[in-house]
């Protein structure tokens, strides 16, 4: 299982949120089935359905 929490303390160079959407569409590949989005994203930029980007770029 792949959680956001983790995603982010692994790639702490992050900028916006954006770049959070590509890595998470980057992260499909490596086989994971499963998202669990366990914090909200510390960018300034991140919009109010965060949660639902990130989900349709995992999915």
């Amino acid at each position: 299982m792949l959680y956001l929490s983790e995603l982010l303390m692994q790639h702490h160079d992050l900028q916006n949120f954006d770049e959070l959407v590509k890595l998470v569409k980057q992260q499909t590949e490596t086989g994971e089935r499963f998202f669990r989005m366990d914090v909200i994203p510390p960018f300034p930029d991140t919009p109010e359905n965060w949660e639902d980007r990130l989900e349709a770029a995992f999915y």
